[in-house]
């Protein structure tokens, strides 16, 4: 495994200051995608951050056939391949073999699913794709448990992996972080990275949805932060309330930037930089 993920000339590493994957859960419309794309990276090129734009195409483990799941595959290319004209990098997750390759010809980072983390055949297609991986690190695994999936990377021959935590089950409706466990990835020589907004969920709280602790983002994000990782994970949105998925978790928009000069702070601090 390498500790250090190279895009263009962005360098993702434990010791490197902090990078961001900021954006939207899931594509709403394309007017707003845009419009919420240009003011995170005006915010985090402002402070000094690498910036990877992310937003699923489709939210396809909802627990209701009701939920909001995306514009799917096509539109989301559509709306990814012009963001791609204005120079964002970008991450999405994929849910099937079938949608590799064509994300792959548009994303420059493949995210694979909490859920799916276990997926040797979904893993082998997203490693041969030749793209760094972050892959979410299952709410019911161990942390040591992720070094079977890095070495099935490996076998795959991909080594561009990075791990992210997103919070482990802490009962039926209930996510913890174990900052421990966190400290654990790290030693395993990949970059981490921290998915603040999915750590903050209570799944099924909302019965057909998740709830979520939104207003807590900016002490997780600090706490996680203090363990000198890679990358910071964290959604938002103009208005969480309106928000089609997941936005009980979203950081409002305007509060964005008052987050990261916090969060900047600690990294500093705890990297010397």
């Amino acid at each position: 495994m390498t500790d250090l993920i190279e895009i263009a000339e962005t360098k993702i590493s434990n010791l490197n200051k902090l990078a961001i994957i900021a954006g939207l859960n899931v594509l709403e419309d394309d007017q707003q995608t845009v419009e919420v794309a240009e003011k995170l990276k005006k915010i985090i090129e402002s402070q000094g951050n690498a910036f990877i734009f992310k937003a699923s195409f489709d939210k396809a483990n909802r627990s209701s056939v009701d939920s909001y799941r995306g514009p799917g595959l096509e539109k989301g290319l559509e709306i990814f391949k012009e963001l791609k004209k204005s120079g964002y990098q970008l991450i999405t997750d994929i849910h099937e073999i079938s949608q590799v390759e064509k994300i792959s010809e548009v994303i420059d980072i493949i995210q694979i699913p909490a859920f799916l983390c276990r997926q040797t055949d979904l893993i082998k297609e997203a490693c041969q794709a030749g793209r760094p991986l972050n892959i979410k690190k299952g709410q019911f695994l161990s942390p040591d448990q992720m070094k079977n999936i890095i070495e099935k990377c490996n076998n795959f021959g991909n080594d561009q992996v990075m791990l992210c935590e997103r919070g482990t089950s802490f009962g039926y409706h209930n996510l913890i972080v174990d900052m421990l466990g966190m400290s654990k990835l790290k030693s395993f020589n990949c970059p981490v990275v921290f998915d603040v907004t999915h750590s903050l969920q209570l799944p099924g709280q909302g019965k057909t949805a998740a709830g979520g602790r939104g207003e807590q983002a900016e002490d997780l994000a600090k706490a996680g932060v203090s363990l000198g990782i890679a990358g910071l994970f964290i959604e938002v949105h103009p208005n969480p309330e309106e928000a089609l998925c997941d936005g009980p978790s979203a950081t409002p928009l305007h509060e964005f930037e008052s987050l990261l000069e916090k969060v900047n702070a600690v990294d500093q601090a705890v990297k010397g930089l």
